[in-house]
């Protein structure tokens, strides 16, 4: 099983590296639909992920004094390149490894999926995700706590619908789009709230 969790992970790391390589400095230095981050920032968060070792992350949090966002923002600094083609090339390094922080496997695809989107839709590009891919970072997403990055309050007493997969999540007003949507707008990307439909969208919209 984790075998093919992580066939899916490296797949998306060489699909966004390929993409990366078609862009100039410029769009590099685009705003990316992470808050406060370029898609060179983007870029340099995903190696240090791919870098992140189950003690390592300890290690970091500790001296970010617990502070997520502090710690992501050190992996930032110290994995962004003094270009982007130094940064491409650190992300190409890293692109088989298998480790990350204590955390479930699919937070992984979490990572690489959203973070891809991060991207892409900046600079006008897109990817045809794997459904079993999207789908299964969507289920860990819906219910994993906001404290760990995760949507479970947020999505508490709504149905949340695919329209493009076999997926139903929760009970309530329903909320439904498709699958790649959904995962962006549990995952704080406001602008995917405009891909969804349905009586449950409005409570949805409304929630941190």
């Amino acid at each position: 099983m984790n075998e093919d969790v992580w066939a899916l992970v490296h797949a998306e790391r060489a699909a966004l590296i390929e993409d990366l390589a078609r862009l100039d400095d410029r769009q590099w230095e685009q705003p990316s639909l992470c808050e406060g981050w370029t898609v060179h920032d983007v870029a340099a968060h995903l190696v240090d992920t791919a870098r992140t070792t189950r003690l390592g992350f300890v290690g970091a949090m500790v001296r970010a004094r617990f502070d997520f966002d502090r710690q992501n923002a050190r992996g930032v600094e110290r994995e962004r390149g003094a270009s982007p083609k130094e940064t491409w090339e650190r992300l190409r390094q890293v692109a088989a490894r298998k480790t990350g922080p204590p955390a479930p496997l699919d937070t992984r695809l979490v990572e690489e999926i959203v973070h891809g989107e991060d991207i892409r839709r900046p600079v006008g590009l897109s990817r045809s995700y794997p459904t079993q891919a999207v789908v299964r970072a969507l289920r860990l997403q819906a219910r994993t706590s906001a404290s760990f990055g995760g949507a479970k309050k947020r999505v508490a007493g709504i149905q949340l619908a695919a329209t493009d997969a076999a997926l139903t999540i929760g009970e309530g007003p329903k909320v439904h789009g498709p699958a790649l949507s959904l995962l962006l707008a549990l995952s704080g990307r406001q602008a995917a709230l405009d891909e969804l439909e349905g009586p449950g969208l409005a409570a949805l919209r409304t929630r941190d």
